[in-house]
């Protein structure tokens, strides 16, 4: 009787231990699949080139560096450039700037123009231009 019942229990742990994995691989399927249509990208902001805030956003595939920067921070631009990110103002009598870099590069094209590709990196500096 007591072989039955702890073939019994083996059976049934057995059973719920092919369960729990069959059901954690389906949920971690649904989750890769679910966002098809999405990129990663690491977003940086320094001041005079300090490190203050890192952020990896998702995002859409077909997307700019904009749409990144104001889904992670509060962001004010004016006519086309950026003024002011995470509470964080440029100063135009100092000369101090928001400037950008992808993957290490200066951007050439405007924050809301620029396209962005998975696991790019970008950096904010609000520093002093020559």
């Amino acid at each position: 009787m007591l072989k039955k019942v702890l073939r019994s229990l083996v059976v049934f742990f057995t059973a719920m231990l092919v369960l729990t994995g069959c059901s954690s691989s389906a949920s971690s399927t649904a989750k890769s699949s679910s966002k098809p249509n999405q990129i990663v990208v690491t977003y940086q902001l320094k001041e005079n080139g300090k490190a203050f805030a890192n952020k990896k956003i998702t995002q859409p595939k077909k997307s700019v560096v904009m749409t990144g920067l104001k889904k992670g921070w509060k962001v004010k631009a004016s006519k086309g450039f950026i003024t002011e990110i995470a509470g964080k103002k440029q100063n135009v009598a100092k000369k101090t700037y928001w400037l950008y870099t992808i993957n290490g590069k200066m951007a050439k094209k405007g924050a809301s123009q620029q396209p962005v590709k998975n696991h790019d990196k970008v950096v904010f500096d609000l520093s002093v231009t020559k």
